[in-house]
């Protein structure tokens, strides 16, 4: 068995205003929705550059919960872009919160970590070096001396 693809599958309260959050802070698309009478989005998706993003509101009826629901989130997002520093800054002014400022890191890379709105964290970070496994794993050992 090989795996085709590997998606991020959010869960929001407010589907709409998270989709125009990812569309403000990260420039996503919509590719499409799927809407209950209601008005709860049960399904979407979206493109950022090439990869999909989807995403559906919360059923607790079926124990499907969003950050905001369950008071925290035990996953990081990362992306990986050209210009750290500038997605942090455009997703900060889309309303994100600050939770790390962009800054260098010994396993080469540049990053900082945004919180949107809906309570997901979002690691952003480009390369500054490559960094062989070995030579990460010697100066990881090295703040611990």
């Amino acid at each position: 068995m090989a795996v085709q693809a590997l998606y991020a599958y959010l869960c929001v309260r407010d589907a709409r205003a998270a989709m125009e959050f990812y569309t403000r802070a990260f420039g996503a698309s919509e590719l499409f929705r799927l809407t209950e009478p209601d008005g709860r989005v049960g399904h979407a998706e979206m493109d950022l550059d090439g990869h999909t993003l989807m995403l559906s509101e919360e059923y607790p009826e079926m124990g499907v919960r969003s950050p905001e629901g369950l008071g925290a989130t035990p996953v990081t997002l990362h992306l990986h872009v050209d210009d750290a520093d500038a997605l942090v800054a455009r997703a900060v002014s889309a309303g994100g919160t600050l939770e790390r400022a962009t800054e260098d890191h010994f396993y080469g890379e540049r990053s900082g970590t945004v919180r949107d709105p809906f309570g997901h964290r979002w690691l952003i970070g480009h390369e500054i070096e490559k960094v062989s496994p070995e030579e990460m794993q010697r100066r990881y050992s090295a703040l611990f001396a």
